[in-house]
């Protein structure tokens, strides 16, 4: 990553927080990294040095500023317009895939040797698949610290850490403090929330236009997976060492996360689930900025600044099974057909036997012993368990998602590719056509740049604002919305609702 030193010193100087993620600033005569918008005085140009991520500016012997917190920033906007090797790479390993596999299981699922992958990624981000990956442990042990009361044996390992020596070594050298200190530091004792239950602040670049992403996630909301109640979006999640659930609550500057978790060691994984669910990595200025260039949709740029387009939070498989019971039907229609699905589906283990990775029984909302309200989407091997009874409609429409589970399931299908190459898989699948795989890259995906000309809503929403109806004319008109065709077929969803 190029980062030109004038562009960045501006940007620090002005404090301007829709840097925040882009860049690090470095300051060499105090020795700390600081988020482009830290409040404190601006550096000597002679002193500063930029970073493209905060593990680079570990690699350089830079604490993190205890003032802007800049371990705890934004993510950097790029790695949600990239599919490339760079771009999905970063997205596993926020999913938790080195700590699970170590970087030969990230290369193997890139399709790179590790060398070839650490060259990669050490040219555009200044440091290797560890180093980011130790950057990761390191902001997750410090949220465990800060915000439960486990003791520091228990945070090391569910940090993801090898040993507590090392715990005790990063914390040291990225905070400047010892684990204790940074505890007391906090000045005040954690909230106590129950076992397994963390809450955490996920921050955003503004604008962000609460009421369309909560009447958007309401609309698709399947029951027994997902809910919008008083302001709150709760979901089940489905993490990689058991079942989870959040309830996600909008505020100024950030996102309240409150995370209910069979195992502690999926905290980073869910906070990056939630963060992409509720795309608050995306630059809604850059976004707005394209798309208020057309007239037809300025005014309703300038009238909700900010519209975000969530996606699906645990495996683009959902997205995949959502588009397939859409097809042909309304969206009123689907939610029912895909309830229906995730009630006949069998539960994770864990969610069947009630108890959490330590074998302790989870507590219920109330305190008393139960399990949890919501569950996490099926993934594609509990699907292909599911009677004939958790389908309803046409039998095609049924094989459809039968073969789609299968071949997720058996590796045939990968859906965590490059878009365009998972886009041509997707279609040699029998019942899945250009607008099922075009929605899966969107929203399961998280391709910011697909346009489905031929959805019905976006047709209509077309309509409403003046603009042609016709899927091939559409598509052509579209193209001056590149490189953000996804927000635009969001606001025009919204136009015809």
């Amino acid at each position: 990553m190029e980062l030109d030193f004038e562009r960045c010193y501006r940007a620090v100087d002005s404090r301007d927080q829709r840097f925040d993620g882009w860049f690090y600033t470095g300051v060499t005569s105090t020795g700390i990294y600081c988020r482009p918008s830290c409040p404190a005085t601006t550096p000597k140009r002679e002193n500063v040095r930029f970073f493209p991520s905060a593990a680079a500016a570990q690699g350089a012997g830079l604490r993190a500023c205890r003032r802007c917190r800049p371990d705890a920033a934004p993510g950097s906007p790029e790695w949600d317009v990239r599919a490339d090797v760079v771009g999905r790479a970063m997205r596993l390993i926020a999913d938790g895939v080195v700590d699970r596999d170590g970087v030969p299981g990230l290369a193997s699922r890139l399709g790179y040797t590790e060398r070839h992958l650490h060259r990669m990624l050490r040219a555009e981000l200044g440091a290797g698949p560890l180093a980011l990956a130790r950057a990761q442990r390191a902001q997750t042990a410090r949220v465990l610290i800060e915000t439960t009361g486990l003791g520091m044996t228990e945070i090391a390992f569910a940090a993801g850490f090898g040993s507590v020596r090392q715990f005790n070594d990063t914390v040291r050298e990225v905070f400047a403090l010892a684990p204790s200190e940074l505890r007391a530091a906090r000045g005040r004792g954690p909230v106590a929330v129950g076992a397994g239950t963390i809450t955490v602040r996920l921050a955003y670049r503004p604008p962000l236009h609460v009421g369309a992403l909560l009447e958007f996630l309401a609309l698709r909301a399947v029951p027994g997976v997902e809910e919008v109640r008083d302001g709150t979006y709760h979901r089940g999640l489905s993490l990689p060492h058991g079942p989870g659930e959040v309830a996600l609550t909008p505020a100024a500057g950030y996102v309240s996360a409150t995370l209910r978790l069979a195992d502690l060691r999926d905290l980073a994984p869910a906070v990056a689930r939630c963060r992409r669910l509720l795309d608050l990595d995306a630059d809604p200025v850059a976004v707005d900025a394209t798309l208020a260039a057309d007239p037809a949709l300025a005014a309703a740029v300038v009238a909700e600044p900010g519209v975000r387009f969530p996606r699906t939070p645990d495996h683009p498989f959902e997205a995949a099974v959502r588009a397939v019971l859409t097809q042909q039907v309304s969206l009123r229609s689907a939610i029912p057909l895909l309830a229906r699905l995730v009630a006949h589906c069998p539960p994770h283990p864990a969610e069947a036997d009630g108890a959490d990775a330590t074998g302790r029984r989870r507590q219920g909302r109330d305190g008393g012993d139960g399990g949890r309200k919501l569950r996490g989407f099926p993934q594609a091997r509990e699907v292909t368990k599911a009677p004939d009874a958790a389908f309803r409609g046409p039998v095609a429409r049924r094989e459809t998602i039968r073969a789609l589970a299968r071949a997720v399931a058996d590796g045939d299908l990968s859906l965590d590719g490059d878009w365009v190459q998972t886009r041509r898989q997707l279609v040699t699948v029998p019942g899945i056509g250009p607008w099922t795989a075009g929605y899966v890259a969107m929203r399961g995906l998280g391709d910011p740049d697909v346009f489905l000309a031929t959805d019905l809503a976006v047709r209509r929403g077309a309509r409403a604002l003046g603009l042609p109806d016709d899927p091939k004319t559409l598509d052509a008109y579209a193209e001056r919305w590149r490189p953000w065709r996804s927000y635009a077929a969001t606001r025009l969803w919204r136009a015809a609702a």
